[in-house]
């Protein structure tokens, strides 16, 4: 760019300097011809010839100084065009490499931005995997601890009962004892504590049972579905509490009830005359009962 103004201002100063030559020479024509008009004596041949000449050459050299003056316009004008497209050009590539760059820019920092949540999506898929590993680590830690507690908390009824069949605590017999009459009288005594239940070990020597025995009776009561073991920690052991679940059926609550000898049993009814809800006989044995226990 630099060179090219250098080269417009040599070319100026070139036509400017033609153009004042191109005066000095029209001065020069115009005061030649006042001078010829100005002679009142007809010259000489030979010195119109020189003369004539000499206005020829003179006419020539302004035709050519205003041929090259312009040619040097015409020159000027492309220059002029070409620096203006150079110009434009360089604007369209300064453009061009501005737009590329830019490109290139928004490009790394998309490449950038991808990457760091590709190393974000790693790292806590990572950290996840890690998370779910000490867990797993953690609960089967857990589990052994949870299996040696329990191993810990094992009784002797539990083991007992893993030894024996379904059929060998169902079909459970002590020896020379009425089996019926045994499990009435342990439900019986069981019921005493209602919801509170009692120790087996403390049962076991009321009714003077080995702990053998004692628990292989408590298991068949609890298959049978008249009692429930509940697991429990006593003085640092492992035992069960047993809880009546079902009474079994005595005739002793109906023992000298009225209705058994009751003259008008067959007039009773509950919306008759004789009805149980206004007799007096009844209420006499329900207060005596009451007053007994």
């Amino acid at each position: 760019m630099k060179n090219d103004s250098n080269l417009g201002n040599k070319k100026r100063k070139k036509i400017n300097k033609i153009k004042e030559e191109l005066a000095r020479l029209r001065e020069k024509l115009s005061a030649s011809e006042n001078k010829q008009s100005s002679f009142s004596l007809k010259p000489k041949p030979k010195k119109i010839q020189a003369k004539t000449k000499q206005a020829k050459s003179q006419k020539f050299q302004v035709i050519e100084a205003q041929r090259k003056a312009e040619e040097a316009k015409k020159k000027e004008a492309r220059i002029k065009v070409e620096a203006q497209r150079k110009s434009k050009e360089a604007k369209k590539k300064e453009t061009r490499i501005k737009v590329e760059a830019k490109k290139k820019e928004t490009r790394i920092k998309i490449e950038a931005k991808k990457k760091e949540t590709r190393i974000k999506i790693e790292a806590k898929k990572k950290a996840k995997e890690e998370a779910k590993k000490k867990e797993e680590e953690a609960k089967k830690k857990e589990e052994e601890a949870k299996k040696k507690e329990e191993e810990a908390k094992r009784t002797y009824e539990e083991e007992l009962e893993e030894q024996l069949s379904e059929e060998e605590i169902t079909g459970f017999q002590l020896e020379k004892t009425d089996m019926d009459k045994m499990c009435n009288r342990v439900c019986e005594i069981i019921a005493d504590y209602e919801t509170k239940g009692t120790l087996q070990s403390e049962l076991w020597k009321k009714l003077k049972l080995s702990s053998r025995d004692g628990s292989r009776l408590a298991l068949k009561l609890e298959r049978m579905g008249m009692i429930t073991r509940e697991k429990i920690l006593e003085k640092e052991r492992w035992t069960y509490k047993l809880i009546i679940k079902k009474i079994p059926v005595s005739t002793k609550s109906i023992e000298g009830a009225p209705c058994l000898t009751c003259p008008v049993q067959s007039k009773c009814s509950i919306d008759g005359e004789i009805s149980p809800k206004t007799c007096q006989w009844i209420e006499d044995w329900v207060m005596i009962e009451l007053k007994n226990k």
